[in-house]
């Protein structure tokens, strides 16, 4: 057996701390502000139905003297998005309101929908990162945030608050039937103020929840909705190439933790990235800040099932 020298040892280790720091630095000061947009096209609505262009932002986590990432919501703006979606954990400091809304700027003029996280209603505290691994693990809140000031600040410029409310708006002449919850990692969700089938006038309907916990994301199912939107993973924030995410800090799996996927039947999910980090874990790791642009698209028609012989699909004659 090969006797291995104490140097060799000591090199070793030196090179594997020299590599781990290396990995924080990039994760700390390089890939947490390396913004960028992704773009995805959904098939949720009616064949023949014009696009619908959506800018989904969520996990702001907003610290007032973050100028790199307010500079790059500015510029968003510049989509020209037919309709902004924000999944919630807008803030991280007391102070924070005033930035968050100068940052969305022209975005707010544009018709919006909105729910809140976490981190709007309590400020982020350190925690053991352990504790992401443990579902079931003892939630501790910091001190309140002005959640009600950025809810003033947002409706008085013409988003809907969607939080335990049904709203039915015309954006880019798509008749559009929405609903939204609490933030269920919190455990404030009460679907049923909001349960039941979508508006059938509408044309599209949308589900809007901060956190995507299974519980919530099947009661939209069951109800019909075409499309529902969430935030709150992160995209698991540190990702290990060709493993994926470690944890999602939710119910999903892992495989759903960013991006779209099919929830059911017929539901559509798209779960966003998030554009910020708490301030007590700064850092992101093969998983860069982002907003999405998704542009909604009809859906391709369904072909007449050959053994009908009456030209109706297979769901259709199971459904007379």
């Amino acid at each position: 057996m090969p006797v291995i020298s104490t140097s060799a040892v000591r090199r070793t280790a030196l090179g594997a701390a020299g590599a781990a720091a290396a990995g924080i630095g990039y994760a700390t000061l390089i890939e947490r502000n390396a913004f960028v947009l992704r773009e995805a096209t959904m098939p949720v609505l009616a064949p023949g139905s014009p696009t619908l262009r959506i800018l989904h932002i969520s996990d702001l986590h907003m610290m007032p003297g973050q100028q790199l990432k307010q500079q790059w919501l500015r510029e968003l703006d510049r989509l020209e998005p037919d309709l902004v979606v924000n999944t919630g954990d807008n803030l991280s400091h007391q102070k924070a309101v005033p930035a968050v809304v100068q940052s969305l700027g022209a975005l707010l003029a544009r018709p919006g929908l909105f729910v809140f996280g976490s981190n709007d209603y309590f400020a982020p505290v350190p925690k053991n990162p352990l504790k992401y691994f443990k579902k079931d693990h003892r939630r501790v809140y910091g001190d309140p945030l002005p959640w009600k000031d950025l809810r003033a600040a947002f409706t008085e410029r013409g988003w809907l608050d969607l939080t335990h409310t049904r709203r039915d708006l015309e954006v880019a002449g798509i008749r559009i039937a929405s609903a939204g919850v609490d933030d269920p990692h919190l455990q404030r969700d009460r679907y049923d103020t909001v349960a039941g089938a979508p508006n059938q006038l509408a044309q599209l309907s949308i589900g809007v929840t901060h956190s995507p916990e299974p519980r919530v994301l099947d009661r939209f199912a069951e109800d019909g909705y075409d499309l529902v939107l969430a935030g709150h993973t992160h995209g698991g924030q540190l990702v290990v190439p060709g493993y994926g995410a470690l944890v999602t800090n939710c119910g999903i799996d892992k495989s759903r933790v960013k991006g779209a996927s099919q929830w059911g039947a017929h539901t559509q999910l798209h779960v966003s990235a998030g554009i910020g980090t708490s301030p007590w874990a700064p850092y992101r790791f093969c998983c860069r800040p982002e907003a999405t642009l998704l542009t909604l698209v009809g859906a391709p028609p369904k072909r007449p099932s050959a053994d009908t012989g009456h030209g109706i699909s297979t769901s259709q004659a199971v459904a007379r």
